[in-house]
């Protein structure tokens, strides 16, 4: 495993300073500087990690200010996934201290629930950092799955080509596509003033388009970086083991030695490219999309929100992942409009589907998929704009269309609810928050929380 582990290492530091030259300090400072604080105050580490980790993230965007080079757009990618993996170092680390204050009897026996079995030296943070697969692309994935890597028994008998292959085979299509719909609806249309002319029904299915294109990228994207995990093998764990997206291992297994093991690879998977596209709740769409960072957002941000309503702090998670992203104000306009979408969907759920039979609870889902889709394309804009004055040309172009619909939702929901109070016990003890009274498809997107 020291083989393995220095190799992935000089890897992926000469993956790093061949694409970033200079600015590789930046990601070296972030490590050095999240190591001092595990060091001197692992009791403090997962507030003053954020706390590091994030401004650090501030002064590298903000650095042409004080007369340095701009950062190049690896050096950007590289610096995002080491913001993820600090952080969640600094929380490992953490449990592990409060877990060893504990003197739990079981500790060592489970170190993969249990989390790290002793705390990592400067060179095994090093090496995480650095460790060459996902590097720039992701998948974000914690210290204690990069040790159970290095320290798997027979590697080599992993099952690895087939997933990776499986993962592999929608890439071409997915890429196809991006060119192909890139091609002749091409985002630069949006910023002139011919665009403006086309009539509304051109400029509305715009953004259908233009969403299309963003996810085949990433797509394509997170589809090969995930087999490039798979083929290192990577996240590999038993079925049993019940892994999540980015946490891993959910419940303590031990290798049955009798028996042949069945492997999955949950633990990296980034993407889920048919639930993504055919869930029907907004708030659904975000745990199908880009997973191992929502799992990340769901542990270490959305419970230290400083609100109790579900909206709100679903709004803070929002912002951190805006800034986390970058500064750009598209960013912040796209993110913080889904916390207003979140509100609409849960008041016409309560309000209106809780009162349908079946029938009615099926056309209202359909009616439901088809506009969070909207919501999605709507968002996008900003996200893929980045400028504010652009994104709010953009949807003023449309007229605000999703921005008026959830709050016509929101109004609507809560003029049907406010005409029924007698009833309102009975149905909140029937569907709970936002109406959950799920269909199959939507148990699926909660298993990935």
């Amino acid at each position: 495993s020291s083989v393995k582990q220095v190799a992935a290492l000089f890897l992926g530091l000469f993956i790093t300073i061949a694409l970033c030259h200079i600015h590789t300090l930046h990601s070296l400072v972030t490590v050095i500087g999240t190591w001092i604080i595990i060091k001197s105050s692992w009791q403090h580490a997962p507030a003053l990690s954020l706390s590091w980790t994030f401004l650090y993230l501030l002064f590298f965007r903000l650095v042409t200010w004080f007369d340095l080079p701009q950062p190049t757009p690896f050096a950007n990618a590289i610096q995002l996934i080491l913001t993820l993996k600090m952080v969640s170092l600094a929380n490992e680390v953490h449990s592990f201290h409060i877990e060893k204050k504990r003197d739990v009897s079981s500790f060592a026996k489970s170190p993969v629930i249990g989390g790290l079995t002793q705390e990592p030296s400067l060179f095994e943070i090093l090496s995480y950092s650095y460790c060459y697969v996902g590097i720039m692309t992701g998948p974000f994935f914690r210290f204690q799955t990069y040790m159970d890597w290095l320290k798997q028994p027979s590697p080599l008998a992993l099952p690895r080509w087939e997933p990776c292959l499986q993962r592999l085979k929608m890439v071409p299509v997915f890429g196809a596509l991006f060119l192909a719909v890139n091609h002749y609806f091409p985002l630069s249309y949006v910023r002139t003033d011919q665009f403006l002319d086309e009539n509304i029904f051109f400029r509305l299915f715009y953004m259908v388009a233009v969403f299309f294109v963003f996810r085949m990228r990433f797509y394509a994207a997170w589809c090969g970086a995930e087999a490039g995990c798979i083929s290192a093998g990577l996240g590999c764990y038993p079925e049993k083991a019940l892994s999540k997206p980015g946490g891993g291992p959910t419940v303590n297994y031990s290798p049955d030695p009798t028996s042949e093991e069945k492997y999955d690879f949950k633990t990296i998977q980034n993407i889920d490219c048919y639930n993504t596209d055919f869930c029907v709740k907004v708030r659904h769409g975000m745990r199908y999309w880009n997973m191992t960072v929502q799992w990340w957002l769901h542990h270490y941000i959305y419970p230290n929100a400083p609100f109790k309503s579900y909206a709100l702090r679903a709004g803070w998670t929002m912002l951190i992942s805006a800034y986390w992203h970058g500064l750009h104000a598209g960013y912040y306009l796209s993110f913080l409009t889904i916390p207003l979408c979140i509100a609409a969907e849960s008041a016409m759920e309560s309000a209106v589907r809780a009162k349908l039979g079946p029938s009615g609870q099926n056309a209202f889902d359909w009616i439901h998929w088809f506009l969070k889709m909207r919501a999605y394309d709507y968002m996008c804009m900003g996200f893929v704009l980045l400028k504010a004055s652009d994104t709010i040309n953009y949807w003023a172009s449309i007229y605000f269309t999703m921005h008026v619909i959830a709050v016509g939702c929101i109004i609507v929901g809560k003029v049907l609810r406010g005409g029924r109070r007698e009833g309102r016990k009975g149905e909140k003890g029937q569907t709970g928050e936002g109406g959950k009274t799920e269909n199959p498809e939507e148990k699926t997107g909660q298993k990935t929380e």
